[in-house]
């Protein structure tokens, strides 16, 4: 059995979802908001290189690797937000997060 278009593509939709489903379920864990953050951006990463590959195109596939800048950025600077916020407010819950004052 060979692995057509329409496997990778119900791969990527059941990623996507699971993350939308993670950030609709989980609203307290500023962690786990992040993480279903990244897993939806490498689901369109994947469709990206399913139809790059199934057309023949390497465009899909370049772009990918600037989601991936993009996404390897945000994660960086989610996390540094993150520890500092955890260093002033001693806490990562996002329900106790929410006075954002200077």
């Amino acid at each position: 059995m060979t692995l057509t278009l329409g496997h990778y593509l119900s791969l990527g939709a059941i990623l996507f979802a699971m993350a939308v489903i993670g950030i609709f379920l989980n609203r307290k864990n500023l962690i786990v908001l992040l993480m279903c953050i990244e897993l939806m951006l490498l689901a369109v990463n994947m469709n990206f290189v399913a139809f790059s590959s199934y057309l023949g195109d390497m465009h899909g596939q370049i772009f990918v690797f600037f989601i991936l800048t993009v996404a390897a950025a945000e994660s960086a600077i989610g996390l540094a937000l993150l520890v500092l916020l955890f260093r002033n407010k001693s806490t990562i819950n996002v329900d106790e997060l929410d006075a954002l004052k200077g």
